[in-house]
């Protein structure tokens, strides 16, 4: 084996290191002047490979540090130096009084130019100096923890370049002065200047590629720890300025157009000028200052604000507002408030117009002697019935409308955000109870359109119309009532064969028991069978008559409708009378009555037990007429009147000619109620179009004298002529009605809050008051908002009917069930 010299290598080491770092020291410096291109970089890597193996590196590391400190203090600093400019000085970053911005963006651009490259050189000098010195990096500053000379030299840079004082302005240094310029440069572009964005973003390479500590940790970027607070804070200033200038000069459109621009300009600045870190904090700061701070301020702004978004349909200037709220408050609160003031604003204006419209004068019908066209008087009598309906319909009719508007709003602006969608129903929910006959009034428009509203309409036109008016009875709390008044309106309908679509009806039905359950439409489902086993009830009643072999050609047919007393509103088709006495019974004409008992023979043998209960003031009849001295050939009228109608008509065939007969004897004949009379009389005699009798005096009032005769010389054009009675038909109730209603509607709910006491009683056994209380609104909020008081009540009467009984020595009021 041969073993090499090393005497070489060992001989005098200062001559030797010397002599080395003088060749080491040339050659950085030819690297620093951009001169490299004659130089060995083989060459050079040996040496300082011999000098670190010869247990040089410590030397070596501090004559390459000193080398690079001296030529940035005495080569890099000066130069930058140098090209400052006496207008960086004359302002500050929110512009000048003693210089125009182009004279500072020059002189900008000059300083930022001359850092650029400084900092270029540098960076490729270091890296040409850190492949000669690899070696040393790769063992010495290893294996001593010491960062590499790359690392060193970038710090060097740092506190040698950038943080130099700028002679005769204490406290500055370039780095201090070029933020100011950065933050220039950016308030001149958002003043709607052009600026050099390629040279600000390479200065602001140069701070992202230094850091404050030699671990260079990513969160001590000098950009981080150094300009961009300074950015931030520069920002906030400018944001909040503007924002209270925009609030004060511009309208609630132009300040959300405005403030979605400036977002859109900082995510540029940061994608393409700055740094994509800065992003979520200028847009923090934003958000701050023009938008969480003044939102509400924008949002309620007079004539330019939400409402006023709202009222003229500014649909995408409310889209920008919600994108603007949403980016500070998850819930929207300002926006909620706002949309939902406004729509119970509207609602209640909806309210009071109903009610205004309600509010009619009677019009007192002309005396029927005068002459007049016919059809004014029909419209004299009918205004009244038709403006209460009409501003029924109407009411309904403007608040599905409103909601369309806002369901519109809610897509196309508000990104069908559920929470607005949740303060929408809840606003509408509000206003439309707090119109006491929504009920009543909801009912009048399902009643109205049933009967004329959905003819000629398309099956899904028919559809969407009643899915409307179920999402209207979301809304109302009191479903009870609006059952009550449904079945009502329902009965007439059904009765008086008035509906236009049986289909409609049902798929009506269906669409309610799908909302509010199947124990709301029980009894209007008991309704319609009823309808359906009258129909074959009335068919079989037939088939027996002509199976007994009746002769009279001039028998009377008969149509029944049978009704279950319990399904059927009975009360509100007269089967009460005067504050809960029996309507009088009406006296039939003797042919009449043999088809009565005919068919009540009829029908008891098939249904022994039952119980018939006739009720004459809610049927028809078609009698044929024949008046003799009627103009023209035809001398017969086929008349469709109420019962009651031809109960008094029929009693005429037994007068002679030219007699009359009294209101009074008419009444003690019929036993029909005086009320009912009257309305029947004015019908037959006053109005001029149907007046088959004449009445003595003509007025139109009717007075227990008042003498009638059958009028002989009555002539219509028409063949068919249909009589109806004076303001029949489902109406607007008056406030007396209305409070009989309620009175009864309240009795039906105290029963229903028995019932759901005793329900939960007999499961819990034993339960506190309040618990009690809670569990009971809670089971009946679907139908109705029980009141507090009545159910107190009713737990009373329980407890006295020994249904309940009070816990004795609890801690809380209890109860206890009592099997």
């Amino acid at each position: 084996m041969r073993v090499r010299n090393s005497k070489g290598l060992t001989g005098n080491d200062d001559l030797d290191f010397e002599g080395t770092w003088a060749v080491l020291a040339s050659s950085l410096r030819e690297i620093n002047t951009k001169n490299p291109s004659n130089l060995s970089f083989e060459q050079l890597y040996r040496n300082a490979y011999k000098l670190v193996l010869k247990k040089k590196g410590d030397a070596l590391y501090e004559k390459v540090k000193n080398f690079e400190r001296d030529w940035l203090l005495n080569e890099v600093q000066p130069q930058i130096l140098a090209v400052l400019s006496v207008s960086l000085f004359a302002g500050d970053a929110a512009g000048s009084v003693t210089t125009n911005a182009n004279e500072r963006r020059v002189a900008g651009e000059r300083l930022m130019k001359s850092l650029k490259h400084a900092w270029e050189d540098h960076n490729t000098g270091m890296n040409m100096t850190t492949d000669v010195l690899m070696y040393m990096d790769r063992v010495y500053c290893a294996d001593n923890r010491k960062p590499s000379i790359f690392t060193t030299s970038m710090g060097q840079f740092r506190d040698y370049v950038l943080r130099a004082p700028i002679p005769s302005y204490d406290g500055m240094t370039i780095a201090t002065l070029l933020f100011t310029v950065i933050l220039d440069q950016i308030q001149m572009e958002r003043d709607g200047d052009l600026i050099d964005r390629a040279l600000i973003r390479s200065c602001v390479y140069m701070l992202e590629g230094l850091y404050e500590t030699e671990e260079e940790e990513e969160n001590t970027k000098l950009y981080l720890t150094s300009f961009e607070p300074e950015f931030l804070a520069a920002s906030r200033e400018f944001y909040k300025s503007e924002g209270q200038s925009l609030l004060t000069t511009t309208d609630a459109g132009t300040f959300c157009r405005h403030t979605k621009r400036r977002l859109a300009e900082e995510s540029d600045r940061c994608r393409s000028t700055l740094s994509p870190l800065t992003l979520p904090k200028i847009t923090s700061v934003i958000e701050k200052e023009m938008i969480k701070d003044l939102i509400g301020d924008v949002v309620g702004l007079p004539g330019s604000g939400v409402q006023f978004m709202l009222d003229n349909d500014r649909l995408e200037e409310l889209q920008m507002i919600y994108d603007l709220i949403s980016k500070v408050d998850p819930k929207k609160e300002e926006l909620k408030s706002a949309v939902s003031k406004r729509i119970v604003e509207l609602g209640t204006e909806i309210n009071s117009t109903a009610n205004s419209s309600a509010q009619y004068q009677p019009v007192k019908l002309p005396n029927p002697s005068a002459e007049q066209p016919d059809n004014e008087v029909k419209t004299t009598t009918e205004r009244p019935l038709n403006q209460q309906t009409a501003a029924a319909v109407k009411w309904v009719d403007d608040i599905l409308l409103l909601k369309d508007k806002y369901d519109n709003v809610l897509d196309t602006s508000f990104n069908a955000d559920q929470g607005l969608q949740t303060a929408f129903s809840r606003s509408f929910t509000d206003f439309v109870n707090n119109f006491d006959r929504s009920s009543e009034y909801l009912s009048l428009f399902f009643d109205e359109n049933m009967k004329k509203g959905i003819k000629g309409k398309t099956e899904n036109e028919v559809d969407a119309l009643l899915e409307k008016g179920i999402t209207l009875l979301r809304y109302v709390q009191d479903k009870d009532m609006f059952e009550r008044y449904y079945k009502k309106h329902l009965s007439r309908r059904l009765l008086m064969k008035r509906s236009v679509s049986m289909d409609a009806e049902r798929q009506m039905i269906s669409k309610m028991k799908m909302e509010v359950g199947n124990s709301f439409t029980q009894k209007i489902e008991s309704m319609f069978k009823d309808m359906a086993v009258s129909e074959d009830l009335s068919s079989n009643y037939k088939q027996h008559v002509i199976r007994l072999g009746d002769p009279d050609p001039r028998r009377v047919e008969l149509d029944v409708n049978v009704l279950t007393s319990t399904m059927w509103p009975l009360e509100a088709m007269g089967q009460s009378y005067h504050e809960g006495e029996s309507r009088p019974t009406c006296i039939f004409p003797p042919a009449i009555d043999k088809i009565k008992q005919g068919f009540e023979k009829f029908y008891l043998d098939k249904h022994s037990g039952r119980q018939l209960s006739w009720q004459a003031n809610m049927g028809t009849a078609d009698i044929r007429a024949y008046f003799p001295e009627s103009k023209g050939k035809v001398k017969f009228r086929e008349l469709n009147v109420s019962t009651y109608a031809m109960v008094i008509l029929l009693l005429f065939n037994d007068l002679p000619t030219g007699e009359f007969i009294t209101c009074e004897e008419i009444q003690a004949k019929t036993n029909i109620p005086i009320h009912e009379l009257t309305r029947n009389l004015q019908s037959l005699a006053v109005a001029p179009k149907t007046r088959v009798l004449l009445k003595d005096p003509m007025s139109k009032d009717v007075k227990p004298s008042d003498k009638f005769f059958f009028n002989e010389s009555f002539y219509s054009q028409f063949t068919k002529i249909k009589i109806g009675v004076v303001t029949s038909g489902n109406k607007v109730e008056d406030q007396d009605e209305r409070k009989e209603t309620e009175k009864k509607n309240n009795d039906t709910r105290g029963n229903i809050i028995e019932a759901a006491i005793v329900r939960i009683m007999k499961q819990r056994k034993e339960l506190t008051h309040q618990k009690l209380i809670t569990e009971v609104i809670q089971q009946l909020t679907s139908r109705f908002l029980p009141d507090v008081t009545m159910v107190k009540k009713r737990i009373e009467s329980l407890i006295e009917r020994e249904y309940l009984d009070r816990v004795e020595d609890a801690e809380r009021p209890a109860y206890r069930y009592l099997a």
